[in-house]
């Protein structure tokens, strides 16, 4: 693909350039008229109005579950005014003041809606926002608070908007991902690998809201040097003009060699005032927001990542809940269980459960507990089916296996055959997240691949709620040592949380 030139004539002197800052902010003298992310108001509109009811509803919660003589208020203080004031408070007064410390707190901050982890953490320090200056209140005017109200208050109005905003982020991200909408457009500064590497990330989760829609490269390449790219390279322009052309929102600075410090900074100046985003691409990849930090050493930005966790207190937390969720989901699913082994055998007369050898924490090898959903001659059939393999690793995978029974093929739809791992995960061979284990010996795992026998197998992974069988080898394992690298404990329940829906859809299960 060619690059496009910066035009001949094209400078600041356009009616539609913003010209160059003179390093004194814009907002100092009025926003000029240049080009400002308009989807998010929408969308924090229906925030205030989600956030407000939500408060309203914690308030109706704590006036249901207790009687309006103890909702608030001392014994002698039972009178029509105090609970006329009482009423108005709680109908009134409770969600402004929520919806103003959300505010306060950045919860409408658009740069933390949608994805991540950012906004659920601003809703957390909302909440303890409002339980102090609920407390300051009391304690300011002399009331005699019912504690047990102000508790119930407080996590209602957290818990329904917690729940509030995660079905407001499905269908942002449902929108994001059936178009263009509510999207950053980005425009990427760098060069072409650099770039490339980036467009890759971004658009691998459409519901994240980044949208690359052009590429600028620091010097214009040589004629017939620029490989086809997924889209529009340029060259030579100066970038806010280039922004405005495009019709972007967001420049990404990709690597290290896409602009100089003083031209950062300049950039940086530019901007001010015009409604752009400028984002800053590190070369760490793969790595966690709570392994990163940023400390500022005499004007310079240390991007410090910390060393993977992957042993103390946290570790023993997980290995206690593993075999704990085990032992009562095989209590809790044994009818269940017994179903599927009677339909399983009841198909072909084979055996119920299908044993394979596995490889394990730290290269130990040991047998995987599975439902058989294939025909008792599998395994003998396999060869003749090589050819047919799907997949480019260590795995066997064909959509339409002809050796998968009818029950197997329900089965492996709702990964109901996986459930007996459950027995691995309560006598500590496996976990209930992790990397998946891989049917082969010890010895077939080769360089990178070795580092996601740091951790317990797991039945469920990053992998298997980014696509499953869908997804490349290569791509397969750098969600594995991502989840390495990273792993936490509420990271895992996040996994889990996500399971449930992508085993509920069948997305990528054969």
């Amino acid at each position: 693909m060619s690059t496009h030139a910066r035009p001949s004539g094209a400078g600041p002197a356009g009616p539609d350039v913003i010209t160059p800052s003179n390093g004194v902010a814009r907002a100092a003298f009025g926003r000029s008229g240049a080009h400002r992310v308009t989807w998010h108001r929408n969308y924090v509109i229906w925030l205030l109005a989600l956030d407000f009811m939500c408060a309203l509803a914690a308030s109706r919660t704590a006036i249901t579950l207790f009687q309006r003589a103890d909702a608030g208020f001392g014994k002698d203080e039972v009178l029509s005014g105090s609970l006329r004031a009482f009423t108005l408070v709680a109908n009134l007064g409770m969600p402004l003041g929520w919806v103003l410390l959300l505010a306060a707190c950045g919860a409408y901050d658009r740069r933390a809606l949608g994805t991540g982890t950012e906004e659920l953490k601003r809703l957390m320090r909302a909440t303890l926002a409002m339980a102090a200056t609920v407390s300051f209140l009391a304690f300011g005017f002399k009331k005699d608070l019912s504690r047990m109200t102000v508790v119930v208050v407080i996590l209602a109005a957290m818990c329904y908007t917690l729940l509030a905003r995660l079905i407001a982020r499905w269908v942002l991200q449902i929108i994001r991902r059936t178009g263009t909408a509510a999207s950053h457009r980005m425009l990427l500064v760098g060069r072409l690998p650099d770039a490339l590497a980036v467009y890759d990330v971004a658009t691998r989760n459409r519901g994240a809201g980044l949208l690359p829609v052009a590429i600028h490269l620091p010097e214009p390449p040589l004629a017939g040097q620029v490989p086809e790219t997924p889209v529009p390279v340029y060259a030579g322009w100066d970038l806010v003009p280039l922004v405005q052309e495009i019709d972007a929102d967001t420049i990404a600075i990709c690597g290290p060699a896409s602009l100089e410090s003083y031209e950062l900074r300049r950039l940086a100046w530019q901007i001010e005032g015009t409604g752009l985003d400028l984002v800053v691409v590190p070369q760490v990849t793969d790595v966690a927001g709570p392994r990163v930090h940023v400390r500022p050493v005499e004007g310079l930005p240390l991007l410090t990542v910390e060393e993977p966790t992957i042993s103390g207190l946290s570790l023993v937390v997980k290995i206690l809940l593993d075999r704990f969720a085990a032992l009562l989901g095989l209590l809790a699913l044994s009818p269940f269980l017994l179903l599927i082994a009677l339909s399983i055998k009841l198909s072909d007369r084979g055996p119920v459960f299908f044993r394979q050898r596995r490889v394990g924490y730290q290269g130990k090898t040991f047998r995987v507990w599975k439902f058989r959903t294939m025909h008792t001659d599998a395994e003998a059939r396999l060869a003749a089916l090589r050819d047919s393999n799907e997949s480019d690793g260590l795995l066997f995978k064909m959509k339409d296996d002809p050796r998968v029974t009818g029950v197997g093929r329900f089965l492996r739809s709702f990964s109901l055959d996986e459930l007996p791992q459950l027995i691995n995960v309560l006598v500590g061979e496996m976990s209930l997240v992790g990397p998946r284990p891989l049917p082969t010996d010890d010895e077939s795992f080769q360089g990178d691949v070795r580092r996601r026998l740091l951790v317990r197998p797991g039945i469920t992974g990053l992998w298997q709620v980014s696509g499953r069988s869908d997804l490349s080898w290569d791509e397969s394992v750098r969600l594995d040592l991502y989840y390495v690298d990273n792993w936490s404990l509420a990271y895992d329940l996040g996994i889990l949380w996500r399971t449930v829906w992508i085993v509920v859809g069948r997305r990528g299960a054969y």
